[in-house]
């Protein structure tokens, strides 16, 4: 069926629904010999009458009645499918896809997410974590985070999180046993948390800076993890040094369950985007998270405490 019979069969419904071409073209926003001119090509292409007309009333016929009691349900059907479509457009709702690195869906997704889905209780969240690059729309994703040099060119993006400070941290308990390094070439007396970067399966070196210095230490130790929260975690457990961003470690710096040194040393790396294909209509869904991380971001800015360890 080709669109101009599904416009013809709609506009029959509302005619025999009213009787009345006068009250249905206005409905439908056309003017009444448009819409008789309708009448009768859909009649034509049928080959039966479906209604009576004189210049003072209209009524159905039996074939008319007929195809009425089948296109009904159809065009309920319809109407409501677009008012759900309507719906979704204007309150987030329906299943979100998103593809991030393992630090962005850590630092982005992982802080918000309870509040994202208890705010929108119709939404379903579904995140894969990943360091490849990939194709989001051919993968069926609505959306991924990553730095912006790994954005594709093709892609709208969104900054959702500001350069990213970087944090060495370790655990109370560690640094009770150790003293706390005050430069970086203290760290060859500690032990710390290798990086494996995934992808290229190169150990991650840390960089340092300070007063136009610079200074790139390998660290060693007798754990390495490739995932930045399990980073976190091993220092947690006091398990060594390990160096991450501020968003990943702030909520154990607040507990005291992690102390930050050499901050003075501490660099600052390009931030975090959210990219998506298309200018336009953007998803109700995916607009509320981005808002969402925003505010958060904002909160998490005004709130953030001072470190009592900077002298250490």
């Amino acid at each position: 069926m080709d669109r101009g019979n599904l416009t013809d069969l709609t506009a029959f419904v509302a005619v025999a629904d009213r009787l009345s071409f006068r009250a249905a073209a206005s409905q439908l926003g056309v003017t009444p010999s448009a819409l008789s001119h309708s009448m009768r090509q859909l009649e034509e292409r049928l080959g039966v009458r479906l209604l009576n007309r004189t210049t003072r009333s209209v009524s159905v016929t039996d074939a008319g009645l007929r195809l009425l009691d089948q296109l009904r349900p159809a065009i309920h059907q319809i109407a409501g499918a677009i008012e759900e479509l309507n719906e979704t457009r204007q309150r987030p709702m329906g299943r979100l896809r998103i593809y991030a690195r393992h630090l962005a869906a850590s630092a982005v997704i992982a802080p918000i997410w309870e509040r994202f889905l208890s705010t929108y209780p119709e939404v379903h969240l579904e995140l894969a974590v990943g360091e490849a690059p990939i194709d989001l729309v051919a993968k069926g994703f609505d959306a991924g985070i990553a730095p912006r040099e790994r954005v594709p060119a093709n892609m709208i993006a969104v900054r959702v999180m500001g350069p990213m400070k970087v944090a060495v941290v370790g655990a109370p308990t560690y640094f009770a046993r150790r003293r706390p390094p005050r430069a970086p070439d203290d760290l060859a007396q500690h032990s710390c948390i290798q990086f494996r970067v995934a992808g290229d399966g190169a150990v991650f070196i840390w960089p340092f800076e300070r007063n136009r210095q610079s200074r790139r230490i390998s660290a060693g130790g007798r754990v390495m993890v490739n995932d930045p929260g399990l980073a976190v975690r091993a220092a947690v457990d006091g398990l060594g040094i390990a160096y991450t961003i501020e968003a990943l470690a702030e909520p154990f710096l607040r507990s005291g369950q992690l102390v930050r040194v050499l901050e003075d040393w501490s660099p600052t790396f390009e931030g975090l985007f959210l990219y998506y294909p298309g200018h336009r209509q953007v998803p109700a869904t995916l607009r509320a998270l981005i808002d969402l991380i925003r505010t958060a971001r904002s909160e998490q800015g005004k709130s953030l405490l001072k470190n009592p360890f900077t002298k250490i």
